[in-house]
């Protein structure tokens, strides 16, 4: 039906089956009957045939529209196949903030590598402020930041939202006092990330917003070693809800402790990249592609 509709377009922009078959470089004859079989299987009559001169009729004007998104789509998609057979092997280079190197990149590599495992992807690491540079000056092709980014020589495209959640060892101490109150976790032993991440900023402002001052047993600036630590230390820790999974925390005899206060504290992971025209096709797909993967959520 592609050629079909594509042929009818042609048709509607000509306004006349000979001119149409001209540029088609196809016979009259044989630019009527494709016509004819559009109409049969779509079941309607897309023209009204007066004399010599075509008019369209309603539902005709609508299949034009479509004829011609469709046209749009058609021609886009051969461009981006034309990329991919130029560069051969692609190579992507994306910049991840440190949260999001621990949170949101392994995932973005899993999907990538299902979809091409031919890809070559590299990944910079650094501060928020680092990719967002790293991006418009397009030393990477896009950048992953646990931050919403207002910046005229950049796209921004919100992923999802995420939230601190407490995670603490089944069976210890600190769970007798469950469910908590925010209040409660005053005092509560607990391991944090190193300061300099989004993370960290968001867990003090916490601290800060309700007076709290908790056990800070140890400060690591790796979430997997937070984790492995927590039951010998018996103490408890916030981290992003986009990194724990239901199988870490039974790895570890871990558990998600509710507290309600947590959920209000929303940093919304976001994809940077700079202007498209600068991008080669494939970077545009995945892109597009990834964005379509995560739509706001948590």
């Amino acid at each position: 039906m592609l050629e079909d509709m594509l042929a009818f377009a042609i048709v509607v922009e000509q306004s006349s089956m000979n001119k149409a078959s001209v540029q088609l470089n196809m016979s009259q004859p044989a630019l009527s009957r494709r016509i004819a079989k559009l109409e049969e299987e779509l079941g309607v009559e897309l023209f009204r045939r007066i004399g010599k001169r075509l008019e369209l009729t309603r539902v005709g004007q609508l299949t034009y529209e479509y004829a011609l998104e469709l046209r749009t789509l058609h021609q886009r998609y051969l461009h981006t196949v034309s990329g991919f057979r130029s560069e051969g092997a692609t190579e992507v280079t994306i910049g991840a903030s440190l949260t999001t190197l621990q949170t949101t990149l392994p995932d973005f590599i899993r999907l990538m590598n299902e979809e091409r495992p031919d890809l070559d992807i590299k990944a910079v690491t650094g501060k928020t402020h680092e990719i967002v540079s790293l991006v418009r000056e397009r030393k990477v092709d896009f950048g992953i930041v646990a931050s919403r980014i207002q910046d005229p020589q950049l796209h921004c495209v919100p992923m999802f939202d995420d939230h601190l959640v407490l995670v603490a060892p089944r069976n210890q101490i600190v769970t007798d006092r469950w469910p908590l109150t925010i209040e409660q976790m005053n005092g509560l032993p607990i391991i944090l990330f190193t300061k300099g991440t989004w993370y960290r900023s968001l867990t003090d402002e916490v601290f800060e917003k309700y007076k709290l001052e908790p056990d800070v047993r140890m400060e690591i600036d790796s979430f997997e070693a937070i984790l492995r630590l927590l039951v010998t230390c018996r103490a408890a820790t916030l981290l992003p809800q986009s990194y724990v999974r239901p199988q870490m925390l039974d790895a570890n005899e871990l558990t998600i402790v509710p507290v309600r206060e947590l959920a209000e504290t929303k940093r919304t992971t976001s994809l940077i990249y700079a202007a498209p025209s600068g991008l080669s096709p494939a970077t545009r797909l995945w892109i597009d592609n990834l964005a379509a993967t995560y739509p706001t959520r948590i």
